[in-house]
Order: C-alpha cells, then sequence, then structure tokens
C-alpha cells in the first residue's frame, strides 16, 4: 500500500511539470554574464521598456584584457523624488539608495574557458486562446565573456558608501516627542459606559430579598411544570432570591444531577413531580390487555 501511493505522488509530481517547448533560434547569439551593483539593478527595473540606460565602450589592446567602461545615461543616475523617510530607510537597509548614484562604471572581466553557461527566458502561453499557446523556453544566447561591474571611486559613490554606514546603525523604530494630545486613538475613563449600565440595571432591580419560603416554593413548582430540569443560574433570575438561599430550598424538594446528560442541573425529586413518567402509559395498557385476557 505504501509503495502504491508513493508511485501514485511521483506521477502526480510528473505530470504538474509538463516539459516545455525550447526555441533555439538564439542559440548562435553571443551575450556577457556581467554582475551589476544592487542600486544599478533597481534603477534598470523600474526604467520604462526600451529605455536607454547606458553605453559601452570597449578598447582592445593587443596582448591584453580588453578595457570595458560602462557609462550609465542621465535618467538612471538622477536621484529618486516622492519617497517617505521611511521608504528612503529602507533602500539603503536593502544596499540601494534614493540619491543619485554614480555615472562612470569599470568591467572586471574574467574568463569562462572551463565553463558553458547560456541565457533562457520564459515565455508565457495563452491558455485562453484558441487552440490554447502554450509556454515556451527561449534560449537568448550563449555566454562568451563574464565580467562584474564596479563603480569609479569618485565623490557619489562615497555619498552613497557613507549614507550606508550612518544607516545602519538607526534603529527601524524611534522614540518621538508629541506636541499635542493624539485624538485618533481611545483616552482612559473613570468607568467604562458597560459597568454604568449595569449599575443602572442592578438599582431598578434592587436588591434581592429573602421571600417567604412556601412562596418561593410556589415560583419553583410553577418552572418546573415548564421544564424538567433547570441551572442555578436560571432559578436565581427567575425566583429573584440570593443563591444561597435558594440552594437551601432546592436541596429539600430537588436532586442535583452530578451525571452527563444533566450534569450540573436540578431537577424535582419524585414525590413532588406533578408530570407522569413516560413508562406510566403502558403500564396501564398493558393491565387493560391482561384483564381483557
Amino acid at each position: 500500500m505504501a509503495e502504491t501511493g508513493a508511485k501514485e505522488g511521483k506521477e502526480g509530481k510528473d505530470k504538474s511539470k509538463k516539459a516545455l517547448e525550447l526555441e533555439l533560434a538564439n542559440s548562435n547569439r553571443d551575450v556577457w554574464l556581467v554582475k551589476v551593483p544592487k542600486y544599478i539593478s533597481d534603477r534598470w527595473a523600474k526604467a520604462g521598456p526600451m529605455a536607454d540606460v547606458g553605453k559601452l565602450r570597449i578598447r582592445r589592446v593587443p596582448g591584453m584584457r580588453a578595457d570595458v567602461q560602462f557609462t550609465l545615461s542621465d535618467s538612471i543616475c538622477a536621484p529618486i523624488t516622492g519617497l517617505s523617510e521611511h521608504e528612503s530607510l529602507n533602500l539603503v537597509r536593502n544596499s540601494s539608495t534614493s540619491q543619485a548614484i554614480p555615472k562612470e562604471h569599470k568591467f572586471k572581466i574574467s574568463s569562462i574557458a572551463t565553463q558553458t553557461l547560456g541565457v533562457f527566458s520564459h515565455i508565457p502561453g495563452d491558455k485562453e486562446a484558441v487552440p490554447p499557446v502554450a509556454d515556451r523556453i527561449q534560449i537568448e544566447g550563449r555566454v562568451v565573456q563574464r565580467a562584474e561591474c564596479g563603480p569609479i571611486n569618485n565623490k557619489s559613490y562615497m555619498n552613497i558608501k557613507r549614507e550606508a554606514i550612518t544607516k545602519a546603525g538607526e534603529p527601524m523604530r524611534k522614540v518621538m516627542k508629541l506636541d499635542k494630545n493624539v485624538t485618533s486613538s481611545f483616552k482612559p475613563v473613570a468607568n467604562h459606559q458597560m459597568n454604568i449600565n449595569y449599575d443602572k440595571q442592578k438599582k431598578l432591580v434592587g436588591k434581592k430579598m429573602r421571600d417567604d419560603k412556601d412562596k418561593v416554593m410556589e415560583i419553583l413548582f410553577a418552572l418546573f411544570e415548564k421544564h424538567q430540569y433547570y441551572n442555578i443560574k436560571d432559578l436565581a433570575q427567575e425566583t429573584r432570591q440570593p443563591i444561597a438561599y435558594l440552594k437551601q430550598i432546592l436541596n429539600e424538594v430537588c436532586n442535583y444531577n452530578v451525571k452527563p446528560p444533566n450534569r450540573n442541573m436540578w431537577e424535582l425529586k419524585p414525590e413532588f413531580r406533578h408530570y407522569k413518567d413516560e413508562s406510566a402509559p403502558n403500564k396501564k395498557d398493558d393491565d387493560s390487555d391482561s384483564d381483557s385476557d
């Protein structure tokens, strides 16, 4: 049974991971794999489609690695405005910044002679189309060069590092001094409205006084004619008698159930019950049948 369940679970996983078509039209395209700082990737993610993000200058020297300079466009380098202090702090904590970023960067070229790398993209399909279009995987190119983009040490870069160091020590929450009272929160009150309403209701009802024992017993008998079992709180509310005094009377005329299904309930003793047992009519019928025989 366990082996069968394991096989079914494995088949279910295999069905959920369907093989996708792979397009190889760009398999001969050469691409570079470049690692860029976080603040650059954030700006690129916010740039519009087909936006000009920068220019690349490659200077080749015989016998040496190519000297690659990267210049960001002015729209990418510009500071981000309209952010709150909390949003700006979150950018710094995520290794980014809202201020102006360096314009000039340099690529550090490394070799990938022992590696085979490629760049792939996922093209979502359209299931609502007729016929449905399935998702596809497309190869964007073969990695022929690996590089790491680093800023040139200038004033703009120093400002970013200084901001990162100073903001890293700031706490997430700050203690602020309030110049005026906060009116949007609850104010302390001497007595809540719920307690005031309870006191008013208690005054209207009045203090529970002990009534005559016979009068209380009449009320109890009338109540037990309606229902067979009662809770002590319900009886105290109906008779308006103190619970201690009421228990004295109940012990004389009632039995207290300690077992389910009527646990913690009071019931009249058999000698005080005015209702008939369910077995009485059946017994009478049986006697009449025996007489007829």
